[in-house]
């Protein structure tokens, strides 16, 4: 039995357990993957405010060891279900384990979006990644493209730039949707080539991917060898579980403002998986503390 238990140990599950074990509650945190979540990605992170510069992997190690130190409980595990009766929650996991809370917090981010092409799946591991940092050493000096015009892919760009031989940047548009300094540092780096307006159609090898078919807006098409693909065109939420308990967008979001409260009395959320404008560490780390004083309030006045 918990005070509160957090689903999901990125920036915004990890906050929301600071701050409710802070406030006297006892938390347990489950989390299915990698605790720092997907921040642990970025080679660097140079916009949170009073840290000019590190990795997202040390970010994320800092914040854990933070917690952990604090006395917040944590599991490696995946929820399965959850059900409430009257005033208390009753999670199951992939592992078997049952836990009970007097209050939720989703803090469940989003996955890497996919191309929809056919082989896709095949190729991810083989040829496919969605993380320069977790797999760019394995095309040291070779050729390789990255698509999307976010910031995430011009970062992963210019970090795959130092490594490898080549970076091929493709962009389904005629401009970036990344910050200016970004723009910039690409235009400087000569191997760095920009494809605008492009697309790719097609995926090309045997047991790994050696290849692609780029097709531009009017129609031309040209065949790219290359030895891995990187995809950073968005992510998608993980929310579909809990679909009984909060409302969601048209396209899977938790339907919640800025209060991070549910349709569903006790269950809140926070981070990437929330609809809003803005998905950054900083908006994260925001929702998690919202969310975990909400959490607290919720179970004060019980």
């Amino acid at each position: 039995m918990h005070d509160i238990i957090v689903i999901g140990g990125g920036p915004a599950g990890m906050t929301a357990a600071l701050y409710a074990k802070r406030a006297g509650k006892s938390v347990l945190l489950i989390e299915k993957n990698t605790f720092g979540g997907q921040i642990t990605w970025s080679h660097k992170v140079e916009n949170y405010p009073a840290i000019s510069s590190l990795s997202g992997l040390e970010w994320g190690d800092q914040m854990f060891s933070q917690i952990e130190a604090l006395g917040v409980e944590y599991e490696l595990d995946e929820v399965t279900s959850i059900t409430k009766k009257d005033d208390l929650f009753t999670l199951t996991t992939a592992f078997g384990a049952i836990y009970e809370a007097k209050a939720i917090i989703l803090a469940t981010g989003a996955k890497p979006k996919r191309l929809g092409l056919e082989g896709e799946e095949d190729y991810i591991g083989c040829g496919i990644s969605f993380c320069a940092v977790c797999d760019g050493e394995f095309y040291r000096q070779k050729d390789v493209a990255i698509i999307g015009g976010g910031n995430t892919a011009l970062g992963e760009a210019l970090y795959l730039a130092d490594i490898c031989r080549s970076v091929t940047l493709i962009v389904r548009r005629d401009s970036y949707r990344a910050d200016l300094p970004l723009v910039d540092a690409i235009s400087k780096r000569d191997n760095i080539r920009q494809v605008m307006s492009a697309r790719v159609s097609a995926l090309h090898g045997q047991e790994t991917l050696s290849g692609v078919t780029l097709t531009y807006a009017d129609g031309k098409s040209e065949l790219m060898a290359l030895d891995g693909l990187f995809i950073a065109i968005g992510h998608s939420p993980e929310n579909e579980l809990f679909s009984g308990l909060i409302a969601l967008t048209e396209d899977g979001y938790a339907n919640a403002d800025e209060t991070c409260a549910t349709i569903t009395p006790g269950v809140f959320v926070a981070g990437d998986c929330r609809q809003k404008q803005v998905r950054q560490l900083t908006t994260a780390v925001s929702d998690g503390t919202i969310s975990a004083l909400a959490a607290c309030r919720y179970i004060d006045h019980l």
